[in-house]
């Protein structure tokens, strides 16, 4: 029979091995079989989500079952995990995953690479956008990965004009929707693949022919309560605005991620919009300043929500 000392010494391995990574592993003959360190911390709360939050930071966008798969947990858990690491700021819950902060702040990236960020958000807004636009009006879209999501959901929708700087809609609108499509002339942005220039087309004798629109549905990089709405690019804010300017009414489009952050250049202030379009209600902050501004709030949740 083992001596005291013995027991007490082969207890305490034991302690000291599964204490915060569950039952030690065995051997088919009943011996202890060493655990890699990195394993033991990853299934530790603090460890795993550390790891979790470094390899969203490396990928950019993942989803919460490639997070389960990879670390060897339930969803529920990665789903809590990412909860925790949103509330905490370090990363961005999405629909079905998760955004690092470093690619949301990439603002200048190139289309197709914003198609595959925020893809259920920006559908989830452009189904409420659309069912602002009523049939025979004339809208305006400007450039952008929502705005884009907005004309694929018109389909439902009979004789829109549509004037737009987005050289992806054209094709992207249903045929059975539009009456006439029109294009504002000036510089390409390629990485945008949308033009630059004057909110405006001229008449044969060169002048130019003073236009306006029922709607303008305008995607924005950021809102913030003293900033307003704000975008990356100097000369896309000026367009913009125009189309703020010229727009019956206006539908700024911006998901979540977006909230409270400032971007180089103000395209309007908040007080510009009747409709803030979003896949969720803006911070408490953020949606005092919408309420005091006379701005209609929009989600999916809390359907047209006026204040």
């Amino acid at each position: 029979m083992p001596n005291s000392a013995a027991l007490r010494s082969s207890s305490l391995r034991r302690a000291l091995l599964t204490r915060g990574c569950g039952i030690l592993p065995h051997d088919n003959r009943g011996g202890a079989v060493s655990v890699d360190r990195d394993d033991r911390q990853r299934h530790l709360p603090a460890g795993r989500k550390a790891q979790l939050a470094a390899y969203v930071a490396e990928t950019g966008q993942v989803t919460v079952s490639a997070l389960a798969e990879r670390f060897g947990v339930s969803i529920d858990t990665v789903r809590r995990d990412l909860d925790q690491l949103s509330a905490d700021g370090v990363l961005v819950r999405t629909y079905g995953g998760a955004v690092s902060r470093s690619t949301l702040n990439r603002t200048d990236r190139a289309v197709d690479q914003r198609l595959s960020i925020q893809e259920q958000e920006k559908e989830q807004i452009a189904e409420l956008a659309a069912a602002l636009v009523e049939d025979g009006s004339t809208i305006m879209l400007n450039g952008g990965t929502t705005t884009l999501a907005v004309a694929r959901a018109l389909s439902q929708h009979r004789e829109l004009t549509v004037a737009t700087n987005n050289l992806l809609a054209p094709s992207a609108l249903p045929a059975s929707a539009i009456r006439d499509i029109y294009v504002f002339g000036g510089a390409v942005r390629a990485l945008t693949l949308a033009t630059i220039g004057p909110v405006s087309f001229r008449a044969n004798g060169g002048a130019d022919l003073d236009i306006s629109c029922d709607l303008a549905l305008i995607g924005v990089g950021a809102v913030s309560p003293d900033a307003g709405y704000t975008t990356s690019n100097l000369a896309e804010a000026a367009m913009m605005q125009e189309m703020v300017s010229r727009a019956t009414r206006v539908a700024i489009l911006a998901d979540s991620s977006k909230f409270g952050r400032r971007l180089f250049a103000q395209v309007s202030e908040l007080s510009a919009a009747d409709y803030l379009v979003t896949d969720s209600m803006p911070p408490r902050d953020l949606r005092e300043a919408l309420t005091e501004a006379g701005v209609e709030i929009i989600t999916p949740a809390a359907g047209r929500a006026r204040p």
